[in-house]
């Protein structure tokens, strides 16, 4: 038997071109997107200006996560800034923390948004309030629960920021605990922001993640803030970038002095739930980017779906093989060394296997989403 038989235009002449040319479409999204990552260097701004800086965080009953982030925000190695919390309609004890942080902490403003029964619950009016309501013309927002890894966050992000690239794109991981629902949470939340700010290091930018990303004030009002979707619950970071991003203004962060953690979700329902919700957005963005994200599953499952084909067949079984364990061992450098590079090394030796995981689980949960709609946020 030959190791490579003579190629014939018939069933598994065909099978067998699909599976070539979805590996090849995958190691070419490698190259363009993923390795375009791995080697972004991040710029070293050695001037002593730092533009006076406005931090906005959306809190509800937040009263443990205040108490223990705030200070990790408000201690910031950064000479001018405010920090400015909206307080929305929160029924514990959130307002008397901000209260005793503000005697301390004199850039420390407080928006307090009274119950209001006429009003949906959701981000994008605080937010709004707090924008406009905001000093200065850099904007960086973060979440509650969030705590920047490091005092230089602020400088880090900023100095990402110029007058050309109006919005900053920072990495915001979760926090390594025990067991696989994390290494999944994790993998899953790791796999979006290598994807998104791989898009944005290319020009095609189409999300940000709110809890740790930047953007100017002017930019903002330009895009009338959050106008053309105010009617969905979420989309304060993606939608946004969506309108506001051109092929030229967005910039990355991925030093990890800039990044901001969080706690994943305990337990496979919660999660659930916010991916649901996350999901939410996802049919707004634009075509072309809704083609680009399309594409790399489509080949995954056709890759599968083909592979399994030829491997009953045993004229191109060990060629198969060869072709698809050497995909799988460029894929796994290439995305092991980001792992590495985004603080996620744990999850290198696992990556194939998780991999294969995610692609089988992601689209129950997304389908399962399109006749659900969630309120809270």
């Amino acid at each position: 038997m030959d190791f490579l038989p003579a190629f014939k235009i018939d069933f598994i002449g065909i099978t067998l071109l699909v599976f070539c040319g979805t590996i090849g479409v995958q190691l070419l999204y490698l190259i363009i997107f993923n390795f375009r990552l791995l080697i972004h260097k991040q710029k070293k701004d050695n001037s002593t200006y730092f533009p006076p800086v406005s931090i906005i965080i959306c809190a509800r009953n937040e009263e443990d996560n205040l108490f223990k982030n705030l200070p990790a925000v408000l201690d910031q190695d950064y000479p001018n800034f405010e920090v400015i919390i909206i307080n929305d309609q929160s029924q514990d004890d959130s307002k008397h923390i901000i209260e005793a942080y503000q005697k301390d902490y004199s850039n420390l403003r407080l928006i307090e948004l009274e119950k209001n029964k006429h009003r949906k619950f959701g981000k994008k009016i605080p937010l709004t309030i707090g924008i406009k309501g905001a000093k200065n013309e850099l904007i960086v927002v973060t979440d509650a629960d969030c705590k920047p890894v490091s005092s230089q966050w602020l400088k880090e992000i900023s100095a990402t920021y110029t007058s050309k690239k109006q919005i900053v794109l920072g990495y915001s991981p979760f926090y390594k605990t025990g067991g696989w629902l994390n290494k999944f949470i994790r993998f899953d939340t790791v796999s979006i922001a290598i994807t998104y700010l791989s898009f944005a290091k290319l020009g095609l930018s189409y999300m940000g993640v709110g809890r740790n990303m930047a953007y100017s004030k002017d930019l903002f009002m330009e895009n009338d803030g959050f106008k053309k979707h105010y009617h969905i619950a979420s989309g304060d970071d993606d939608l946004f970038v969506r309108d506001a991003a051109t092929i030229a203004n967005v910039a990355v962060n991925i030093n990890p002095e800039a990044f901001v953690y969080s706690d994943a979700k305990p337990s496979l329902k919660s999660w659930l739930n916010q991916k649901k919700r996350h999901f939410t957005t996802a049919p707004e963005y634009k075509l072309i980017n809704k083609l680009f994200l399309g594409i790399f599953p489509l080949t995954m499952y056709l890759m599968w779906f083909s592979f399994f084909i030829l491997l009953f067949n045993s004229q191109w079984y060990q060629f198969i093989l060869l072709l698809l364990a050497g995909r799988y061992m460029l894929y796994w450098l290439v995305n092991g060394l980001l792992l590495k590079r985004l603080q996620m090394k744990d999850l290198i030796l696992v990556y194939p296997i998780i991999e294969l995981v995610h692609l089988i689980i992601m689209p129950f949960i997304y389908y399962a989403n399109s006749s659900t709609e969630k309120k809270a946020w």
